[in-house]
């Protein structure tokens, strides 16, 4: 039995579904979640398995920040993540919004692809949500031939990342693209971020979920310290850092409510997700330039741009 490896890179516009599809391709979650919009800052590797008869494959999935116009320093070392990402891979997945019937807002993407010379693979998502008329006429749009009879994608897939619709057909073919050569990870292991950074992903997708609107895009969770005990549990002490003095008592919430229900549940989350009982301290801290925080980026492993 031979064995494959091969790196993908998963792209889009911010909220087309790509974290969601990477823990769905992986089968556990290994990218937060979130209805706003650029949840993902860093590039995160998710590390997913298919078997067949006569080869055990490896696929490594670049979960990538979404595309966009970028305006302040986070955002440009977001979208250079994202970029990085695609260098390099063995195909490049573009997951767009199957829901949105306008698609210039994806035409600086387009343009950026057209040249490069991986295999392009469009994939519309949520398409438990969509009519298939609709659903024809997008991927016509976005994957038909241009003027030249050249096809900009070299294959179309419908899926819902959510439901599970069509991901393992996406998957079988992923597996079928990977070349032959040596697993770059162990097998039992399922992303290249370490528990630190892990443990502070999750208690910033609770901050998310759980303030909604609330609270501004302006806000990240660093880790303070992550120590094991000597009776198997971990105790770990982030910080939540948010730009405004204003937007700390939403974070705190009546009495300190807020915090702790955000605790709560990233603690319980954080517990499944190691197999061992969690410690979980939080405080809030206000810092108006943390944006531009150099440390900030290496925990993310973000370039420093300018």
């Amino acid at each position: 039995m031979t064995q494959h490896c091969g790196l993908i890179a998963v792209l889009g516009a911010p909220n087309a579904g790509k974290s969601t599809l990477v823990n769905a391709l992986v089968g556990q979650k290994v990218a937060i979640v979130s209805a706003k919009a650029q949840t993902t800052r860093a590039r995160l590797m998710g590390i997913a398995l298919a078997k067949t008869d006569s080869a055990q494959t490896q696929i490594i999935l670049a979960d990538t920040p979404g595309l966009f116009e970028p305006k302040r320093r986070l955002d440009r070392a977001m979208v250079n993540a994202a970029w990085d990402g695609a260098a390099e891979a063995d195909a490049i997945l573009l997951v767009v919004d199957g829901r949105k019937k306008k698609l210039d807002y994806l035409e600086p993407i387009l343009n950026s692809l057209k040249d490069r010379p991986e295999r392009k693979i469009l994939v519309l998502n949520k398409v438990d949500e969509v009519a298939k008329e609709p659903l024809l006429v997008s991927a016509q749009a976005l994957a038909g031939p241009d003027e030249e009879g050249k096809a900009p994608f070299d294959e179309v897939f419908f899926i819902s990342a959510l439901t599970g619709d069509g991901v393992p057909e996406l998957k079988e073919r992923l597996a079928a693209l990977m070349p032959e050569g040596p697993w770059h990870y162990p097998e039992d292991q399922v992303s290249d971020a370490s528990e630190r950074l892990l443990a502070c992903e999750i208690t910033r997708e609770q901050l998310y979920r759980q303030l909604h609107d609330e609270l501004p895009y302006d806000s990240t969770v660093r880790p303070e310290s992550y120590t094991a005990r000597k009776d198997g549990s971990v105790e770990i002490h982030q910080q939540i850092v948010i730009a405004r003095d204003s937007q700390k008592g939403i974070v705190l919430g009546k009495g300190g409510s807020k915090l702790k229900a955000i605790g709560e549940a990233a603690r319980k989350e954080l517990a499944e997700l190691l197999g061992v009982p969690v410690h979980l301290y939080l405080h809030v801290k206000v810092d108006e330039k943390w944006s531009d925080d150099k440390e900030i980026y290496e925990e993310l492993g973000l370039e420093w741009v300018r």
